[in-house]
């Protein structure tokens, strides 16, 4: 294997013939991320030292299913794979951000196109597993969308809290929770639609000429108000609903969802961070449980 193969598909597939520069630009608390300039142009890279490509993998399908939209703008995937002493890179175009983090009328406009492009024909899941935060995001096919939420995302997300923290209550009402969850979808067509997945003011960015754009996916095809399970880290405003609800009308009983995709984030940033997390998780089963008298 190639010593540097980064540098390597650059100066070969990536038709540079000189880099000019390599500079850090942060990154999360995860990865490592750098800036790569080369005399056709900038390329975005990232790399890991301890984790091997599948979560690179995972970035690249979910970038390039959304990229294929062509709707709302995602960094375009070019490459990733195994550094040669242990972790993974990915290499992906380099976007120039704007001052700001853009329109949220154009973004809720443009997410909302994005849903209704990306269609799946297999049911619910994605084509390989995938990490929200650094947690195991599993995307096994299924053909019910309450099925697979109660099994891949709160069912996983409960047995986490069971096993890391030895958190058996929450487990047992979460457990109750999806068993008797499904009249909150009454009336309701779920198609499968393409999700970011992890939709939060740090994935929301714009472009030089203020058009948005989204990063740092944990993409799925699920029921389009999953999207916004975050939103209690994204700061979206009326314009933005408003602007989505036009191009994907709001189905019946959409409030009485919103805590349920929320509670799938609060679980993981439990799981992730501690708890801190775990009354606002708590709250919502509770609440979920008196409304379904469960």
């Amino acid at each position: 294997m190639n010593e540097d193969p980064i540098r390597e598909w650059i100066l070969t597939e990536g038709k540079a013939t000189h880099i000019t520069g390599i500079r850090s630009v942060g990154g999360g608390c995860i990865n490592r991320a750098s800036r790569y300039d080369t005399d056709v142009g900038s390329f975005f890279v990232k790399t890991n030292r301890s984790i091997g490509p599948s979560m690179f993998e995972g970035e690249a399908l979910g970038l390039n299913a959304m990229y294929e939209t062509r709707s709302i703008r995602v960094p375009k995937p070019f490459k990733f794979g195994a550094l040669p002493f242990g972790g993974s890179y990915i290499i992906m175009e380099y976007i120039e951000f704007g001052a700001s983090r853009g329109n949220q009328a154009a973004l809720g406009r443009k997410l909302a196109e994005m849903h209704k492009a990306g269609k799946s024909t297999k049911g619910f899941g994605f084509d390989v597993d995938n990490t929200i935060g650094s947690t195991p995001q599993i995307n096994t096919w299924m053909s019910d969308w309450i099925e697979f939420y109660g099994v891949h995302r709160l069912g996983y997300q409960l047995k986490l809290a069971r096993e890391q923290y030895g958190d058996s209550l929450i487990y047992e009402k979460g457990q109750r929770l999806v068993k008797s969850m499904a009249p909150l979808f009454d009336g309701v067509v779920i198609e499968p639609c393409l999700l970011h997945g992890d939709l939060w003011s740090g994935n929301i960015s714009s472009d030089k000429n203020g058009e948005p754009v989204i990063l740092d996916p944990a993409c799925y095809y699920g029921h389009n108000e999953a999207e916004f399970g975050m939103s209690w880290c994204a700061g979206f405003g009326g314009s933005f609903y408003n602007a989505y609800f036009e191009v994907m009308p709001k189905q019946p009983g959409f409030e009485k969802r919103r805590d349920l995709y929320k509670l799938y984030h609060y679980l993981n940033h439990y799981n992730l961070f501690g708890s801190g997390y775990r009354s606002s998780a708590m709250s919502i089963i509770d609440d979920y449980l008196r409304m379904l008298k469960a």
